[in-house]
């Protein structure tokens, strides 16, 4: 096992970025933060990056403890950014309590980022309903075979329950579960972060304002 002092030299001895890394002009970026958002996220996916859509969203109940996890971007739209869960996950229970999040997209093979925090609202039911119906039947299965995150006896509980899930899909292929809901994070910040190849950055925040978006640098 490595000792404290090795694991941190190996650590700082890993490459971070490979290949060239695009530019940023801040001088150019739009007034409002959106339209970068999607240029940066069309970027990636026109670069084939994996999971360009993988984002981080962190949340915290009452009791004001963070949590995070690792999930899929569902839409970009003027109101924000997308995603969905149960109402009954822990990340549902930390929304109903404290509707604030943040999020991170991260695009290590342009050596770029995104980091939003806001608000959080629940979608139309016939937004939540379509993002059910368009997963994979074995995803909405296993959304609808049990609690989620809670403790679970064996692996062989869980396919029995998913079995149990398809019967009732097959049974009735357009149910959603009422727990199911699309969410939007509403942004009140959003920065940009970019990085380059000699270790400098470019941070670019855009912050919420009464009368639209304020637009500053940041040092890194």
């Amino acid at each position: 096992m490595m000792t404290d002092s090795s694991w941190r030299d190996t650590l700082r001895a890993l490459p971070v970025f490979a290949g060239e890394l695009p530019g940023f002009n801040t001088d150019a970026a739009p007034d409002s933060p959106i339209p970068l958002v999607e240029e940066w996220l069309s970027y990636a996916i026109d670069s084939e990056i994996s999971q360009p859509h993988a984002m981080t969203l962190a949340t915290a109940g009452a009791d004001g403890v963070p949590s995070a996890r690792t999930l899929i971007l569902k839409d970009v739209t003027d109101e924000g950014l997308w995603f969905s869960t149960l109402d009954n996950s822990p990340k549902g229970r930390e929304l109903a309590a404290n509707p604030n999040a943040a999020l991170t997209l991260y695009w290590r093979e342009h050596g770029r980022q995104i980091r939003v925090t806001g608000s959080i609202e629940k979608g139309p039911r016939e937004v939540s309903e379509k993002d059910f119906l368009a997963r994979k039947p074995s995803a909405r299965a296993a959304a609808i075979a049990g609690p989620e995150s809670e403790i679970l006896s064996s692996q062989e509980k869980f396919l029995e329950r998913v079995e149990e899930a398809k019967a009732i899909l097959d049974f009735r292929p357009d149910f959603v579960p009422d727990e199911w809901n699309a969410y939007v994070v509403k942004p009140q910040t959003v920065e940009f972060w970019q990085a380059s190849r000699d270790r400098d950055q470019i941070r670019l925040r855009y912050s919420r304002e009464a009368s639209g978006w304020a637009k500053n640098l940041l040092w890194p």
